[in-house]
């Protein structure tokens, strides 16, 4: 576990950590005739964003995810439309947020820490994806991995964040869903706070660091981070 006693910001993810990926759902079952291909489209959409990041040869994360539900359709045999790709970038555009996101980042900004997002999505024109869905004013900036050309958990996305507010990484602690994004944060010298949302799990491996904070609801782990942190805001 990383040092409990020195943050100031938290830095949340965005896609399936705070805006909630199941809306993508019919577009699959329509195209493939099972809902849960979802989950493979999704893991290998990380696992891509992660190897062109080692390989450095960067493509924003929208030609990504459209190249990569063609690859899952030739797999299984399925054309896949520009047509299909559009509604994708609409319905990836259009997600909610989770019914537990607003309790828990008025919580937190109640308490004095400062909000932030980090996302692997480049940025877009308003209205945002976090404007539509009605959670932006929550927070005090903004950030993407395009800026850097590097996905998470690339340490460069991490020290961006850290370096534009000016602040150590001991000072954040890096709230996600997906344990590849906490372990990427806390090898920086973050904290790693993790969202159990449906589908992801906690890691237990030799010399993997587990999350300072672990729910599976976003307001309780609001709670254990403002607890662990009340005597130093």
């Amino acid at each position: 576990m990383t040092d409990n006693k020195h943050v100031s910001t938290i830095v949340f993810d965005v896609n399936e950590t705070l805006l909630d990926i199941t809306t993508l759902e019919p577009l699959f079952h329509r195209l493939f005739g099972d809902a849960g291909v979802l989950r493979e489209w999704f893991a290998e959409l990380i696992l891509y964003s992660q190897a062109v990041t080692l390989s450095q040869c960067y493509t924003p994360f929208g030609g990504l995810a459209g190249g990569v539900l063609r690859m899952v359709g030739d797999n299984k045999k399925e054309v896949v439309q520009d047509d299909d790709i559009a509604e994708l970038m609409s319905l990836i555009g259009s997600m909610p947020a989770y019914p537990d996101v607003k309790p828990a980042l008025t919580i937190l900004r109640d308490a004095g820490f400062k909000l932030v997002t980090l996302t692997n999505s480049a940025p877009s024109p308003s209205p945002t994806p976090l404007e539509k869905a009605g959670i932006s004013m929550l927070f005090d900036t903004h950030f993407s991995v395009a800026e850097v050309e590097e996905f998470k958990p690339h340490p460069a996305t991490y020290k961006m964040v850290a370096d534009s507010l000016g602040i150590d990484a001991s000072n954040m602690c890096m709230v996600a869903c997906h344990l590849w994004d906490t372990i990427g944060a806390q090898s920086f010298g973050c904290q790693g706070a993790f969202i159990a949302r449906p589908h992801n799990s906690v890691l237990i491996a030799p010399n993997v660091p587990m999350p300072d904070f672990v729910s599976d609801d976003l307001s309780e782990l609001a709670e254990q981070i403002v607890s662990a942190n009340r005597t130093i805001i």
